[in-house]
């Protein structure tokens, strides 16, 4: 039975035409070669699986090469190539930094450093993983890297470029490794996988490629493991199911629920990926992701950032062109806050349910605001008279006063509330404010000055325009509470005093919000003049002693009560 070797070693590339996603480092050591600038120690660092330690080879071999082509390309059958091929070279040698980290493993490298090579110009030390040396083997290093003999060069290689000494650093020419892109993945894999009578779909090669995370070593162990599931034949849904990666139209299905507002259905979908084994925590990051391939696509220069096959890619045009912006900004980042507090959570499950109530809620969130307030306000309230219709109106006006009586007095109907007109204040959400300044080309200034009319100041409006702000803010729970908990006052000129307890709550405001908190007052209560005073209050009792550290708590409770300091004194006990 023929010995099965894996396609990460049996497809190792041995030239440099075969390096794939570095062709500038490829190019820059053919040059040195070609014009005999050879430095006498390299230092290649970068991701793992990048081809670091190949290039390291294949260099090292044209260096010595008896025969090489015009492109600076080893011959592989000059006695110098064959020995390197056979592992029996004696002027090239590989050092395993992770297993020989010690200092007698330098020692006994630089003694061998002084023995000329038998075969080509240099003798070729490769050191591979070489932050893993220890402080005392580096110091042992230094000289002999700093002036090797004529004939030694030195190609050290590591994936931790930031735990080398500084003083290795400098006496090194550095070469750092990119991460192989996925179009560069799926091409190799699919030249692989024509010499190997693999059938295997594009979107299942894509899949392979994301998962390697840039890392070609990593998607060929995946692409054996592949056929070692799948045979021959290699689907995009036995890819899948192999690597437990969840399907995009999990994302898609959800993202459209989402839109909709129809949280059943989303709750009902994460059910049903937590049931097929999938970690929640993989699934918001996963969600997050989405959300930013969607909003890549939104823009023609940005889809090339795109990295999906391309049947997966005409899904993700198509339904970026339902999302708005400000729902992929707004999505991104409670999907973002939900990854952040994630580990914290004391049940990750709602956690997460949480956040998708609140992507739910995202799109339809200014409707339901406009349609409570509907619900919720007056219809007797005074209403602007238009001048075009001045003569429709009745002739007869009562007094002001009785006006306002009657205004108190009167509650509204369904019928009041169909005869309501048209051109009365309605409540905007400040996105849609803003969403309606950018499409007429305005500033937000104009916009809302065209729109907010001067209605005045009652106090009953200010209560329940003040509750809306609470359950606007949320996503700040500290600036929310302080809300609830203060009651505003109308002053004069349209000024509304907003108290709070403490300087620094003031400052933060004052800093942060308080811009967009008079916006949604003057949005809100149909009045352009509103301004916001905020204030700090003295405590309802001045005289009481706050206490803040623990110190101040362990003195009040022995003092207090008597027994715990006899407690304290007999069992020698220090309160903190």
């Amino acid at each position: 039975m023929e010995r099965f070797v894996v396609s990460a070693r049996k497809y190792r590339p041995d030239t440099f035409e075969g390096l794939i996603g570095q062709e500038n480092i490829a190019t820059t050591l053919k040059n040195s070669v070609l014009k005999g600038q050879l430095a006498h120690a390299y230092l290649f660092c970068g991701p793992r699986g990048v081809g670091k330690t190949s290039t390291a080879r294949i260099f090292a071999k044209t260096i010595n090469c008896q025969n090489p082509g015009t492109e600076m390309e080893p011959c592989g059958k000059c006695e110098s190539c064959i020995s390197f091929a056979q592992g029996r070279s004696y002027s090239i040698h590989e050092l395993d930094a992770a297993s020989n980290n010690s200092v007698e493993d330098i020692r006994q490298l630089n003694d061998l450093v002084r023995i000329p090579p038998q075969i080509g110009k240099y003798s070729v030390y490769i050191i591979d993983e070489v932050h893993m040396l220890s402080q005392s083997a580096f110091n042992a290093f230094l000289k002999t890297l700093e002036e090797p003999p004529a004939h030694a060069i030195f190609i050290l290689a590591t994936t931790e470029k930031h735990k080398i000494l500084p003083t290795i650093l400098s006496r090194c020419q550095t070469y750092d490794f990119n991460r192989i892109s996925v179009e560069n993945i799926v091409k190799n894999l699919t030249s692989i996988a024509q010499k190997e009578n693999i059938d295997i779909q594009p979107d299942a090669l894509h899949i392979i490629a994301q998962k390697a995370d840039g890392a070609m070593r990593d998607a060929l162990t995946i692409f054996d493991q592949a056929i070692a599931f799948c045979g021959t034949t290699i689907t995009y849904e036995s890819i899948i199911s192999n690597l437990n990666v969840l399907d995009y139209d999990y994302y898609l299905t959800l993202t459209d629920n989402m839109l909709s507002g129809d949280y059943a259905k989303v709750l009902l979908t994460f059910d049903q990926i937590l049931s097929k084994g999938f970690n929640a925590l993989h699934f918001i990051i996963g969600l997050s992701n989405h959300f930013r391939d969607l909003l890549v696509c939104k823009d023609k220069t940005t889809i090339q950032l795109l990295e999906l096959a391309p049947t997966v890619k005409d899904k993700y045009k198509e339904q970026s062109q339902n999302c708005s912006l400000q729902f992929l900004y707004d999505a991104l980042n409670i999907t973002s806050a939900c990854e952040a507090g994630y580990k914290n959570s004391g049940n990750q499950r709602l956690h997460i349910e949480i956040a998708l109530f609140r992507l739910c809620r995202v799109n339809t969130e200014a409707t339901w605001h406009s349609t409570e307030q509907k619900a919720e306000k007056p219809t007797t309230e005074k209403q602007p008279v238009d001048k075009h219709n001045e003569e429709a109106q009745p002739t007869e006006a009562k007094p002001a006063t009785t006006q306002k009586a009657t205004t108190q007095e009167t509650t509204p109907t369904t019928q009041q509330t169909k005869a309501k007109p048209n051109n009365a204040p309605q409540s905007i959400s400040i996105k849609e404010l803003l969403k309606n300044a950018g499409n007429n080309g305005k500033n937000k200034n104009q916009a809302t000055t065209a729109i907010i009319g001067n209605d005045t100041l009652l106090p009953e409006k200010l209560a329940e325009v003040w509750k809306l702000m609470a359950e606007k803010e949320k996503s700040y729970p500290r600036l929310a509470t302080t809300i609830v908990q203060t009651e505003p006052k109308i002053l004069e000129n349209n000024v509304i005093h907003f108290p709070v307890k403490n300087e620094l709550q003031k400052n933060w405001i004052e800093k942060n919000c308080k811009a967009r908190l008079v916006e949604f007052l003057k949005v809100n209560l149909n009045n352009k003049e509103v301004t916001l005073q905020i204030e700090v209050t003295p405590d309802d009792n001045p005289g009481e002693n706050k206490m803040y550290m623990p110190q101040e708590k362990a003195k009040f409770i022995t003092d207090t009560y008597p027994e715990v300091k006899e407690l304290q004194k007999d069992l020698k006990l220090e309160l903190k």
